[in-house]
């Protein structure tokens, strides 16, 4: 696990001082090495944490056996032995990186196809002076990009650009400030600057004196097949090899290794056979809060009892919470609503203690339908929901706030993906951006679209896994478990598994409103069923109360409105409207929009943004 940095130029502008400012900006992602290639072309950077083979020899940038290509990579992946027997390739070193060059340099870009793995992968061909990007299929690690007038300059994360390039290099992207304020997070490949991207998932880029080419090298849309599988007995049995191929690979490291457990579903399977195949006790971690309703410390200890792991507690306080706050502006670069990056840089830096790599259960939901939004997306399709919407809607804005929340799933864009997302999420309506935002800002989600081949809920669920899981999700992981060079891995995002789940009939992963039908079923060969009979609940924090109590300073500061009217994003006369309407009992859902509202204008103050 690492961070990369580097340039492509036809013109020498930038050099191995700006290489040295982004590396000293990625020091958090590896403390172990700095290791830096430049010439008047092309600068590659690269900083170490050190898990497979810990030796000076595997130190980065790597160059190929036959001299011709330079790498600097950030990831890990787990078959890199099988790879290296099955094409011949005789190591000089321990590590990946070797194998993953050379893998390379005798297959060129068709190589990413046979990686299983997370990864962003910079090559530069010294020969041709072409430069390579890739990322991972599921976008587990991160890679930013900038492209104009022939540069590109590109890191692992936003702060390292901003290091590198001028200021009046980086304007800010006001159209993405309505796609934050409806997610909760910018979508890529959109970041909240113009003319810097994120290389999105699956993809990658070649760049050379002809221009840059952009282009998928893998799709989950294009590995699945017309006819979903339906044998459960079958389909059961693949998933429990898969997922014990995908645990056991990624226990492989050459420094401690735990597990994060939540005492949820799927990071209970991911513990249950990471202890079946760990050599010893494996360690398991979980976080509790303060306030009882976010508290399942229980349901987690129960669970690590169960599969008699080395198990670690650690509770949050509204004061640690409150101290995190202002780090999670500048560790996100971007402006970002999920507060439960807090839990999980607490249980990052508590973790960290003891092992230099966790396995996590990131991907659980999206693969195999274990949200509302899933659930939701199957009944607002139904020809009785479309009729009865507007009194549905009517009706439940009557009630208490529970109700009022789902009164906005009948909006006007009630069969939007992105709609349902936003409600799930107690976020703004696409609607309602447009009523919040100042001036010409107007919003309208811009989203992939999908074959009506797939259900309702399918496409929901594809929607999670573009957008939800890449720029929230796997975000928040990596940039909180990074910060204390923590290296994050996500066994149920192995390709098999998804290339899997997304085959199985729609069924086999939302039965009836039970989601995760199959990896519930899955679970259940490995820990009693009796431990998850409750409902779920999620990783979130208690964020209604701390902004009501010890955190309401900060709260209002970002809120207050002069702060709104300086910066001209949002209409102030809206937010105080919705401050008022949130003090009320019955409205008690809108603390995330206005939770939203203040990230943003944190960000924006942290930023120097006018």
């Amino acid at each position: 696990m690492c961070g990369i940095a580097g340039y492509w130029q036809t013109t020498e502008m930038l050099g191995k001082s700006h290489l040295e400012k982004m590396a000293e900006a990625l020091a958090h992602r590896g403390p172990d090495h700095q290791g830096i290639y430049h010439s008047s072309n092309a600068g590659l950077a690269h900083r170490r944490l050190s898990i497979i083979d810990l030796s000076d020899d595997a130190n980065q940038p790597f160059y190929s056996q036959d001299g011709r290509y330079v790498m600097v990579y950030n990831g890990e992946v787990y078959n890199f032995k099988e790879l290296a027997a099955q094409f011949h390739i005789t190591p000089k070193t321990g590590s990946d990186s070797e194998i993953v060059l050379e893998l390379f340099a005798k297959r060129g870009i068709e190589f990413a196809k046979l990686l299983n793995g997370m990864f962003a992968i910079a090559i530069y061909d010294l020969h041709e002076q072409r430069l390579f990007l890739f990322r991972d299929r599921a976008g587990i690690k991160p890679l930013f990009y900038y492209y104009a007038n022939n540069i590109l300059v590109f890191a692992s994360e936003l702060k390292a650009l901003q290091k590198a390039l001028p200021g009046d290099w980086l304007q800010k992207n006001t159209h993405a400030y309505g796609a934050f304020l409806h997610f909760g997070f910018i979508p890529a490949p959109q970041t909240v600057y113009h003319n810097i991207f994120k290389l999105e998932p699956g993809h990658m880029i070649l760049l050379d004196k002809n221009g840059l080419k952009l282009q998928p090298w893998w799709s989950v849309e294009s590995k699945i097949e017309v006819r979903r599988f339906t044998n459960e007995k079958e389909l059961l049995q693949r998933l429990d090899v898969a997922v014990n191929s995908a645990v056991k690979s990624r226990l492989i490291s050459d420094v401690p290794v735990g597990t994060f457990l939540s005492g949820g579903v799927d990071s209970s399977l991911v513990s249950a056979v990471a202890a079946r195949h760990f050599n010893g006790k494996i360690k398991t971690f979980t976080i509790g809060f303060e306030h009882v309703k976010h508290n399942e410390t229980e349901h987690a200890a129960k669970v690590a009892r169960h599969i008699g792991s080395d198990h670690r507690e650690f509770f949050v306080t509204e004061a640690e919470a409150r101290e995190l706050l202002p780090q999670i502006i500048t560790q996100y670069d971007e402006p970002f609503a999920d507060t439960s990056a807090i839990p999980t840089m607490l249980v990052s830096k508590m973790a960290r203690q003891e092992v230099t790599v966790t396995l996590s259960g990131d991907g659980g939901d999206e693969l195999f339908m274990g949200y509302g939004s899933h659930v939701w997306a199957k009944r607002l399709a139904s020809n009785r929901y479309k009729m009865m919407a507007p009194f549905m809607r009517s009706a439940l804005q009557l009630g208490n706030s529970r109700h009022r929340r789902a009164a906005g799933m009948f909006g006007k864009h009630t069969n939007s993906m992105s709609h349902i997302f936003s409600q799930e999420q107690y976020l703004f309506s696409e609607n309602e951006v447009n009523a919040l935002l100042v001036g010409e800002n107007g919003f309208h989600p811009e989203l992939k679209s999908f074959s009506d081949s797939f259900t309702p809920q399918e496409k929901q669920a594809l929607f999670d896994f573009h957008y939800y899981l890449p720029d929230d999700l796997l975000t928040k992981v990596d940039r909180a478990s990074m910060r204390y060079a923590l290296e994050t891995r996500v066994p149920l995002l192995d390709y098999r598994i998804v290339e899997l789940a997304f085959n199985m009939h729609p069924s086999l992963r939302l039965n009836g409103k039970n989601g995760k039908y199959l990896l519930k079923k899955l679970l259940y060969r490995y820990v009693p069923q009796h431990l998850f009979d409750r409902p779920k609940q999620g990783f979130s924090v208690p964020l209604h109360q701390w902004m009501t109590g010890s955190l309401k300073g900060w709260f209002d500061a970002h809120l207050d409105e002069s702060v709104i009217v300086r910066h001209g994003i949002v209409r102030p006369e809206v937010v105080a409207h919705l401050r008022k309407r949130f003090e009320k009992k019955s409205n008690a859902f809108l603390y995330n929009r206005l939770w939203a509202v203040a990230a943003l204008h944190a960000w924006l103050e942290e930023s120097g943004a006018k």
